[in-house]
């Protein structure tokens, strides 16, 4: 990757100019619809991480892979390391508030091969996203279906369900950003009361509860893997996983008004809120096992559903089942809208093959259409070997992770290393900047290095961690592209060309 900086790292618009202008100056004409206010921005970021999605859909995985004292304190001591890369990253966004986000940050900063990669791992990270979300609502959509009426779940009937969720949330995403915006508006306040809800249930109606000592101190080992060390560090991807998708903030930024501080803080607040309100939901689904063995081999196919079934009854589980399959459409929503923005930069930049259609823009709605329906349809490419083996859900939640997560820490980064050259935001810091943010470069690193790692032993075809397939063959694949690419890629001039205005122009349908 190239280690040169441009000469001089182009500075930030300052805090009086209005968006518009700010967009211009960072090399952009508007073209979206800029209806989005600050609580939208952050709702956006809050939906996509969604603790009633992330902490739900893994909770088995993590029952098996380090049990609840790993469950419980990788929640607190990770979500303390990814606030700091959320604070970090917001400080960049900050300076850069455009669609493009995480790789238009890494371009300015550090050169435009940087800016390559970057984007092309944002992208992985983000259509993984998209997968592992709707592929998880479509698990507890065949756990209700089994509850209410007895059918039995299977990977054919799942993948189905989970085809028929993503091409709802694609036809949700053509009527634009508005719509985007009331959806996850409502999202915020149907996650928290929602936890609310669930956990005051299993505290006050089951009979029986776990002991403080289990749900902070039992480790359980059920991957094959000898190490606990290495155990406890794997089981940290649920708490990773649910705490992906906050650059949703920065991507949206362009359909954000007062966006160089509304993105910003709209990262930092969906971390810490998704915190505190994810470590209660796991407290309240640990303390309310009644059956270890029969939550894990539930007959639903989600322990989580066995815990509110032997907890609450039949009744009460299926109601709240509900409350949690509602909160995962919110999240797989907002996630292609995310995704979708991220496609249409990206080939505003000209650098996806098959740039011209996928940047093209509805005149109707100011949505890149073409983006939505091709973020939908890598994601269910991503889950076909789902089909074939029954731990392709980890792996596919594991391509979030690394694709997402290393693609946070480049900008972050570039910054560091570009020093005074670096023009923060009104959005900053300040004396804080270097330390939070060279904790977040290398816990980030050592998270890249884990999720690569096989999950279970000893290593199949079944059981391998199809992960860093993905990630090998879209360095590749990005790689050789480079080369056919490089000539027309590239972040616009200050202000943008003429030909630049007319291309955009001409993608308006």
């Amino acid at each position: 990757m190239s280690r040169t900086v441009p000469d001089e790292i182009r500075k930030p618009p300052t805090g009086g100019q209005d968006d518009e202008a700010r967009l211009r100056e960072l090399g952009y004409q508007p073209v979206l619809a800029r209806r989005m206010g600050g609580f939208g921005n952050f709702a956006i970021s809050f939906s996509v991480i969604s603790i009633l999605s992330g902490c739900m859909t893994l909770y088995g995985f993590g029952l098996g892979t380090g049990g609840p004292a790993v469950m419980m304190w990788g929640w607190a001591g990770v979500g303390l390391f990814v606030l700091c890369v959320g604070l970090a990253l917001a400080e960049v966004t900050s300076a850069y508030p455009t669609s493009g986000a995480l790789y238009y940050m890494a371009d300015r900063l550090g050169g435009r091969r940087w800016g390559w990669y970057t984007g092309w791992l944002n992208l992985l990270g983000l259509l993984g996203a998209i997968a592992g979300i709707d592929y998880g609502a479509a698990l507890f959509t065949g756990a209700f279906l089994n509850l209410q009426w007895g059918i039995v779940p299977t990977a054919g009937s799942t993948f189905l369900i989970f085809l028929a969720i993503l091409l709802l949330h694609a036809v949700l995403n053509l009527f634009g950003v508005r719509l985007v915006s009331v959806l996850n508006s409502i999202s915020v306040w149907w996650h928290l009361t929602g936890v609310a809800v669930i956990v005051g249930a299993l505290a006050f109606i089951p009979d029986r509860h776990q002991s403080a000592e289990f749900v902070f101190t039992e480790f359980v080992n059920d991957t094959g893997w000898a190490n606990p060390f290495y155990v406890a560090a794997v089981g940290l991807l649920l708490a990773q996983y649910t705490f992906s998708g906050y650059d949703a903030s920065a991507h949206l930024s362009e359909e954000t008004s007062n966006a160089s501080v509304s993105a910003a803080k709209g990262i930092v607040r969906a971390i810490w809120v998704s915190w505190l309100a994810g470590f209660a939901l796991l407290a309240g689904l640990t303390f309310a096992i009644q059956d270890y063995a029969g939550t894990q081999n539930s007959a639903t196919g989600v322990p989580p559903a066995q815990i509110l079934l032997d907890a609450l009854g039949s009744g009460g589980a299926t109601a709240l089942l509900l409350v949690v399959i509602v909160a995962q459409l919110f999240c797989g929503n907002a996630e292609v809208a995310a995704a979708s923005r991220m496609v249409f930069a990206f080939s505003r930049d000209n650098a996806l093959p098959g740039s011209a259609l996928w940047r093209k823009v509805s005149s109707r709605t100011q949505t890149p259409v073409p983006a939505v329906w091709l973020a939908v349809g890598v994601a269910a490419l991503l889950a076909v070997p789902s089909l074939y083996s029954a731990t392709a859900y980890g792996a596919v939640t594991a391509i979030n992770v690394i694709g997402i997560t290393p693609a946070y820490a480049i900008p972050i980064y570039l910054r560091l290393r570009a020093g005074k050259r670096f023009t923060p935001g009104p959005w900053n810091l300040g004396r804080w900047s270097r330390p939070i943010g060279w904790t977040a470069v290398i816990w980030v690193g050592i998270v890249t290095v884990l999720f690569c790692l096989p999950q279970k032993s000893p290593v199949t075809i079944d059981s391998m961690n199809y992960a860093v397939i993905a990630l090998a063959v879209v360095l590749v694949l990005s790689s050789v592209w480079w080369y056919v690419a490089r000539r027309s890629y590239g972040t616009p001039s200050a202000y943008g060309s003429a030909r630049e205005e007319a291309e955009i122009a001409e993608g308006i349908v």
